[in-house]
């Protein structure tokens, strides 16, 4: 980021001029006689001058009074003044280096944007810089593949996109100039309903899936529909036939069964210009490294990495591990929480002009979705996010095995003995970490469940009588369940209702007092939790069935709703508070 673009007219950083105000705690404009002022935009701060009045704090109470605030510096408002005009940013990069080489990875820094927005939202005088920073951001409507928004008493889902497009100011010399881009660099960000602890689950740019149907908004305003596609990597859910981070959005649904809140994609930028804002981020190496393709060359031990050469460090591919994709990816994710502890640092939340550069780095970088593209609705995402400690926080990756349909591995497809369990963790809101009060709410869940369906006598297969509904479970499922029933658990006396008269968000199973024994064989069966089993208050006549209704949380036969407590075995993860070296 240039000086002028800062507006750094005259040598003037105006990080430099926000100072503590010790009354009231917050970073107020202050210009004094040792900041040289622009003699034909503003009066000498000699002359009197009548302080503006305050706008409105966040929220809509009346903000404190301000003091005077300066007219625009060269470079940072058009001529006329008024919002900065939209400009067309690429939002990756990628393919090659500078010379050739492997292709590249890219790492997107879902902190920069929400922690930069919170902090600088602490005061009024950070209020009145959101103007700015709102002329900064790239907006985009990806025609409603998300939820639009985030309840204060749900949990949160994020997709962090990055791609391999080459644009980027800074960046021509890497990627192929005719690409328009991949889904490279893929992040679910899930914070959990307290907001104690978040996981982060990167998904290989590699991975054999399926991308659905997708619309598209054009620039006429008119929605396009782009076709899906089958048994292709996931990376072309994004750039490819059209198709923008909505697209995105929608496979990640498919593939993982978790509803998306929004996305931010960013380009190299923001590593280069996150990490020089908060004076460089710690990494450590257990070897030395030379790597000519990435042009990262550092000596074994720690170092603090800025600008060019943090990015070499997320970019590399064949300095650390087996020199694949996914080691790639375990490098990128100790760089994440490295910068997540740096911006978390007394040194940077003391420091305003850190503060601001963060801030001015984020926004510049990042492109969003219509649901989050203010500064003031940002700064809402980052109040909710503010009470994750970077230990509760944890890194994964999207468990895959090498693809067996191919001789020379080149992609890989999801691991479902491992994703599944990882998954449904997510989707149940588990978190990864230990997390004291998560701990003890999952085993005192574990411990009613299990205190529900042990105890009384459990009926034999035979004589479980239940009739199925499908209310929100996939297409087909009371069929399929009906099947497996009868076929795998010999339950001979179910038969298939159909579809329910309503949806439900979660399967129940509904039953009277004297087919206790019945509804527990049942539970055990299909893996029911115990807030699923709704007893009657009258018993029922002999002969009679239960019911059994398969809500949106049903994903299969055989597939238990109860989430694991505990993350699959083998499974890679890291929490964002362990410092690591790459090795």
């Amino acid at each position: 980021m240039d000086a002028q673009g800062r507006g750094r007219a005259d040598e003037i950083d105006p990080a430099d001029q926000w100072v503590l105000n010790p009354r009231t705690g917050n970073y107020e404009l202050r210009l004094d006689r040792s900041a040289p002022q622009q003699q034909q935009q503003r009066p000498s701060v000699s002359a009197p001058r009548k302080a503006p009045a305050a706008p409105a704090a966040p929220g809509g109470a009346p903000a404190a009074p301000s003091p005077a605030v300066p007219g625009p510096r060269r470079g940072d408002l058009p001529p006329g003044g008024g919002r900065r005009g939209g400009r067309k940013r690429g939002k990756g990069d990628g393919g090659k280096g500078p010379k050739g080489g492997g292709r590249k990875k890219k790492v997107l820094v879902i902190t920069g944007a929400t922690l930069a927005f919170l902090l600088v939202g602490g005061s009024v005088a950070g209020y009145l810089y959101y103007q700015h920073l709102n002329g900064n951001l790239d907006v985009i409507d990806t025609a409603g593949a998300g939820t639009g928004g985030f309840k204060k008493d749900q949990p949160i889902n994020i997709l962090v996109i990055g791609t391999d497009k080459r644009t980027g100011a800074g960046n021509e010399g890497y990627g192929d100039k005719n690409s328009k881009g991949h889904a490279d660099t893929t992040i679910l960000f899930h914070v959990s309903k307290d907001r104690t602890n978040a996981t982060a689950v990167s998904i290989p740019r590699d991975l054999i899936t399926n991308i659905p149907e997708c619309p598209t908004k054009q620039p006429d305003g008119s929605v396009k529909t782009i076709p899906g596609e089958k048994g292709v990597r996931f990376n072309t859910s994004l750039g490819q036939a059209g198709r923008d981070p909505g697209c995105t959005m929608r496979t990640v649904k498919e593939l993982t069964g978790i509803e998306i809140d929004h996305f931010m994609m960013a380009d190299f930028n923001a590593v280069k210009t996150l990490s020089t804002a908060v004076g460089g981020v710690p990494v450590c190496l257990a070897k030395p490294v030379d790597d000519d393709k990435s042009k990262l060359k550092l000596s074994q031990g720690e170092h603090r990495l800025s600008g060019e050469q943090a990015l070499a460090f997320v970019r590399t591919r064949h300095a650390f591990g087996n020199e694949s994709d996914l080691d790639r990816i375990k490098t990128q994710q100790q760089f994440l929480g490295s910068m997540m502890r740096e911006m978390k640092s007394k040194d940077t939340l003391s420091s305003p002009k850190k503060l601001f550069s963060l801030a001015e780095a984020a926004t510049k970088a990042l492109s969003v979705d219509s649901g989050i593209g203010s500064i003031g609705k940002l700064t809402d995402l980052g109040q909710e996010l503010k009470g994750v400690n970077p230990k509760n926080v944890t890194f994964t990756t999207l468990p895959v095995i090498d693809n067996p349909a191919e001789k020379i591995k080149a992609t890989v497809v999801v691991s479902e003995s491992q994703a599944e369990p990882l998954l449904q963790m997510i989707r149940e809101d588990v978190s990864l970490t230990e997390v004291e009060q998560q701990e003890k709410a999952a085993k005192d869940a574990a411990k009613a469940q299990q205190e529900a369906l042990l105890q009384g006598n459990r009926a034999q297969p035979g004589d479980v009588r239940v009739q199925v509904f499908n209310g929100g479970g996939p297409s087909g499922s009371a069929s399929t369940t009906l099947g497996w029933l009868q076929n795998n658990k010999g339950v001979t006396r179910a038969s298939n209702e159909g579809n329910a008269p309503a949806k439900l968000d979660k399967t129940t199973l509904e039953y009277a007092p004297n087919q206790a024994d019945q509804a527990r064989a049942l539970a055990d069966m299909m893996g029911l939790p115990a807030t699923a089993l709704k007893i009657g208050t009258a018993d029922a006549a002999p002969k009679t069935p239960m019911k059994l209704t398969l809500g949106a949380d049903f994903k299969g036969a055989g597939i238990p709703l109860t989430a694991p407590q505990k993350v699959p075995e083998g499974v890679q993860r890291v929490e964002a508070d362990k410092a690591i070296c790459a090795k």
